[in-house]
């Protein structure tokens, strides 16, 4: 049975990009697999705690760790793993670093010469929303510490992430950058248009 993991991150709860676009895209996958199974985690409004020295310890001596079990267990049984991502200062919010830090375990490492782990064929789509642009060619795009760290995060267990970006997304709230309305409705759009392709595929 097809499984979707939706995690959103963003504090914000109402006009948050992120969490519009990536549900766009849960929505287009439920309604192209009414018989799949869906979970979701809001980790802005539920948090996880970030992993303290008692939890490391705890890995460390190979004890019992009921969350990081539970969360390891979601992302191992999940098809597909949708990420709904800010922005935040140029990186991703908190609340996915501690969600990083609990499922990076091992057993998920893929092998450093094959490149083969558990969750090879995993499918991991991030959905992101940033306030300015940082595409190749502008003038911050060495600014984007977000796609870059993602990549590499997943590429140590064998994942190969596919990027939405939803750009210039404060065009209409930042006067310097209301030059850009249109380019930021045109972002917006493109990647309400690529999310639906992509969950039917």
């Amino acid at each position: 049975m097809a499984h979707l993991l939706h995690i959103d991150t963003s504090l914000r709860t109402d006009g948050s990009v992120s969490r519009e676009v990536s549900g766009a895209y849960a929505q287009a996958w439920r309604a192209a697999r009414p018989d799949g199974r869906y979970t979701y985690r809001d980790l802005a409004v539920e948090p996880l705690p970030h992993i303290d020295a008692a939890a490391l310890a705890t890995r460390e001596a190979d004890g019992d760790r009921p969350l990081e079990r539970r969360l390891v267990e979601e992302v191992k049984s999940a098809d597909t793993v949708l990420l709904g991502v800010p922005m935040y200062n140029y990186g991703v919010p908190s609340s996915l670093k501690a969600w990083l830090d609990w499922v990076l375990v091992p057993e998920l490492f893929a092998d450093q010469e094959t490149g083969e782990g558990v969750l090879t064929g995993t499918r991991v789509v991030v959905v992101t929303a940033r306030g300015g642009s940082y595409a190749p060619g502008t003038p911050r795009h060495s600014f984007d510490f977000q796609e870059p760290y993602l990549r590499a995060v997943f590429g140590v267990l064998g994942v190969a992430p596919e990027f939405v970006h939803a750009e210039l997304t404060l065009a209409g709230v930042v006067p310097h950058l209301a030059q850009f309305k249109e380019l930021a409705a045109a972002s917006r759009e493109d990647a309400h248009r690529l999310v639906r392709e992509l969950a039917v595929t």
